[in-house]
């Protein structure tokens, strides 16, 4: 049965076609029937307990410069979609939380993707503190101190924002660069949070796996490899993808973490593994589906969709 989608997203006419795996997401379910609809998250609002949102039903096609053709705006009850497809981009911030406590109000009658609760409740670089012996050495604080500290016990390490996304702000630190308390200066001047200090892991010159899981099963891997000289292996820094497996280590580590991202409702996750280590849980809006298939990989959007039919027929 023809579901009714709602995508809450950037901007759907700037998206990179061939990368972006929104874009993927939104053709698999176009290519099955279903309705999309997009807002953005600034388009949400709450009345009287009751959550609309303003935005354009949307056709899509695979043509670069005229991949999208919307309608008119019209605000609709989320109340009245079969899903909901939370994909905007980080930074995790308060209107991201807020999207988040206003989606909640209409999952699961309406299914969102991720559960919102969940979402707001498993920032990423937080969450997968909640596994332990999987990371490597982590300190999460705004105390220049214990960062201090944390340094002299580990040597070479990596700083980065708390809430960041796309590898914004992550720089390594050697042992004898002078620059850490003009960085937390930096960090301070920008806002409350708190950073991480993580041991540098020197196997991330080898690449920084991303992992997609969908229902908390492993779906494929794409390795991110940095470009010369940069510790940032991010797709948007720079970093390039190339085809890669799944070692006994990477199964291992999905084997742990799979059984609780499914008991949340977090149906589509992709985590970062470098070397042993996992160093992050990525639960707003993963990426790197569009690479995978690329690579001859499994299409994830397949697999996803194939759940989330499941999931609203009861199943």
């Amino acid at each position: 049965m023809p579901l009714k989608i709602a995508v809450q997203m950037d901007p759907v006419e700037r998206i990179n076609i061939e990368t972006d795996t929104t874009f993927l997401l939104m053709m698999e379910a176009q290519s099955r029937g279903h309705a999309l609809w997009v807002y953005g998250p600034e388009r949400l609002a709450m009345e009287d307990g009751r959550v609309f949102a303003r935005g354009r039903s949307v056709v899509l096609r695979p043509t670069l410069g005229d991949h999208a053709t919307p309608g008119p705006w019209e605000t609709r009850d989320l109340a009245t979609m079969d899903v909901v497809l939370m994909r905007q981009d980080p930074p995790f911030d308060m209107a991201y939380i807020t999207a988040a406590h206003m989606l909640e109000r209409v999952h699961p009658a309406t299914l969102v993707v991720n559960n919102p609760a969940e979402v707001r409740s498993a920032p990423e670089k937080i969450f997968v503190t909640d596994f332990p012996g999987l990371q490597p050495p982590t300190l999460i604080t705004s105390d220049a101190e214990a960062i201090h500290d944390f340094r002299a016990r580990h040597g070479d390490m990596v700083l980065k924002p708390l809430y960041g996304g796309a590898g914004s702000g992550v720089v390594r630190l050697k042992p004898d660069d002078p620059n850490l308390d003009a960085l937390l200066e930096l960090h301070a001047m920008i806002g409350r949070e708190a950073v991480i200090a993580q041991k540098f892991i020197p196997a991330v010159s080898a690449g920084d796996k991303r992992i997609l899981l969908v229902d908390g099963a492993p779906a494929g891997a794409i390795n991110r490899i940095p470009a010369k000289d940069q510790v940032r292996s991010n797709l948007a820094r720079g970093g390039r993808a190339e085809a890669v497996g799944l070692t006994a280590r990477d199964e291992e580590i999905c084997r742990i973490i799979g059984p609780e991202l499914k008991r949340r409702g977090l149906l589509f996750v992709g985590i970062d593994v470098i070397g042993d280590y996992l160093t992050e849980i990525n639960v707003t809006s993963p990426t790197g589906a569009q690479q995978l298939k690329r690579f001859g990989g499994p299409d994830v959007a397949v697999t996803l969709w194939d759940r989330i039919e499941s999931i609203r027929a009861g199943r």
